[in-house]
Parts: C-alpha cells; sequence; structure tokens
C-alpha cells in the first residue's frame, strides 16, 4: 500500500492518555493496555501490548482475543493509521491469524477514527510476556523457555506509582524517563527556568540526587531523563518527582520570555536533544 504524503508527527495526539501510547511504542518494553472500537467497528475490546511474537503488528488469538502491537508498527509518516489498518485487519480475520506489518492507504483510517476515545488509556507494565499467550495453550516446556529468554533479555522496567507516565528503568544505572504531554516549546521553557534555579534535579530521600541529563523527542512529545544513583527504586522516586511536578506546573504558568541566562539553559538542552524515529 501507498504511504501517506503528509507526515504526522505526534500520531497518537487526540487520543485518551497519548503520553501512555507514546510510553509503550518507544520507551517500555513489555505493558499492555485496554482500548474499545467504536460501535461501527464492532465495539470490540483491544489489548494495546508493546510487542507481538514474530514482529506481528496485531493478531487474533485463537481464544478469540485482539491484540495490536505499538512496537511493531513500520516507521512510516502515520504510524497511527498503520496501527489502525493492523487492528481493523485483525479484527476482520479469523482466530489464529497474525496480522504483519503494513505502511496503510492515505485514505484509510486512524486509530482516532477506530477507537472510543471515551476509554481511558492505562498502560500497565508487564515483568514478562504472558500477553502472548492464548488462554487455551498448552503450557509446553518450549512456550515456557521462550517467554523466560524474551523476559531475561528486556530491560528492567517500572513504573513510577502515583506518577503518570514516568517510568524507571535499569541500564548501566538506574534511570528515569517521564512522558511530557506538553508543547515542546512550553516545556523546555519551563525547564530552562527550573535548570537556571537550579531545582530541576531530583532531591532523593536517601540524601542522593537524581541529575537531570537531557531529553529526547518521541511520537512528537518530549521525553526528559534523569540519572538516578545506583539502588535508587521506583517507589523512592514518587515524592520527588510529584514535587517536581509542582515546579514544572509554576514555571509553566510563567509568562513573557527567557532571561539571559534562561535562553543559554535552553540551548544547551536542545544542543543535547534527540528524536527518536
Amino acid at each position: 500500500m501507498a504511504k501517506s504524503s503528509t507526515f504526522i508527527a505526534r500520531p497518537f495526539a487526540g487520543l485518551p492518555g497519548e503520553p501512555g501510547w507514546v510510553a509503550m511504542r518507544e520507551i517500555v518494553p513489555a505493558a499492555v493496555a485496554q482500548a474499545r472500537t467504536i460501535p461501527a467497528h464492532g465495539g470490540a475490546e483491544v489489548q494495546v501490548v508493546t510487542v507481538l511474537p514474530g514482529g506481528f503488528t496485531a493478531l487474533h488469538r485463537p481464544d478469540g482475543k485482539i491484540l495490536v502491537s505499538v512496537q511493531d508498527a513500520l516507521p512510516s509518516d502515520d504510524v497511527s493509521r498503520d496501527l489502525a489498518a493492523a487492528l481493523l485487519g485483525a479484527l476482520a480475520s479469523e482466530p489464529g491469524t497474525p496480522i504483519t506489518p503494513v505502511h496503510a492507504a492515505p485514505d484509510s483510517p486512524r486509530l482516532q477514527d477506530v477507537l472510543d476515545l471515551n476509554t481511558p488509556f492505562a498502560p500497565e507494565v508487564t515483568d514478562g510476556y504472558e500477553f502472548w499467550v492464548d488462554s487455551g495453550a498448552e503450557r509446553t516446556t518450549q512456550l515456557e523457555e521462550s517467554l523466560a529468554e524474551a523476559a531475561e533479555s528486556t530491560v528492567p522496567t517500572e513504573a513510577v506509582p502515583g506518577v503518570e507516565w514516568a517510568y524507571w528503568c535499569r541500564m548501566t544505572h538506574p534511570f528515569l524517563r517521564w512522558v511530557r504531554p506538553e508543547d515542546e516549546d512550553d516545556l523546555i521553557k519551563a525547564m530552562s527556568r527550573l535548570k537556571v534555579a537550579q531545582t530541576l534535579n531530583l532531591s532523593l530521600a536517601a540524601g542522593g540526587e537524581g541529575r537531570f541529563l537531557g531529553m529526547f523527542r518521541a511520537a512528537g512529545l518530549c521525553v526528559p531523563v534523569w540519572e538516578l544513583p545506583d539502588g535508587t527504586t521506583a517507589a523512592e522516586l514518587t515524592e520527588p518527582l510529584l514535587a517536581l511536578e509542582k515546579r514544572l506546573d509554576a514555571a509553566l504558568a510563567v509568562s513573557g520570555p527567557l532571561d539571559a541566562a534562561e535562553r543559554r539553559a535552553r540551548d544547551g538542552i536542545l544542543s543535547r536533544q534527540v528524536t527518536l524515529r
């Protein structure tokens, strides 16, 4: 199919929980969330997942459950349109049918046209990939080994309790990545003000500090990143991150241009910003 000629920088804009869609596509390795199609598309329950085995974009499992994978869609001018095509393909298929990635036609529906926009979207981070498995499937040794191998190769990731769209992960060190819903220019201005005020780092209860590293752009939203002291857990981030959120909200409410120091801080943040996909 032909690719859309218009690039959509924020493919999930207009969907409930847009930052959750971005997190599942770009930074969370294993997670599930529930969605529902509109009555015109059957009012079907849909399980949105991060990845599916075999690189499939969607799957009509033998037990009848419909799964759609946000990470297995091909990079394109409009990921939302491609995912909607995969979802509709799964809905129209027989149980047991996988759907391979495609670039949808430019005039085909998008997720915003197919999904019920009143259904909340709340990703749940999982330890592994049990959501791949049909409820009636035989738990063979081979299946168990495949699930264990996939889980072992996954970067440990947890949602920060009580803070939307914030995710702890452990790589060489623990890190915090926080998907933000604001307009990019507004967010960078606010964070520049906090950086100059030296209130952009996280003050941890144990006396350590989460150091702001910079941010990247993913599916049109900004994702600030902090490096954390070794041993920091996701639960330890709740209070300092909520305190930072209050400071950030106050900075977002400030009108007027940045001063010279804040402009330098903004330039420093922008110079280290990268775009995923």
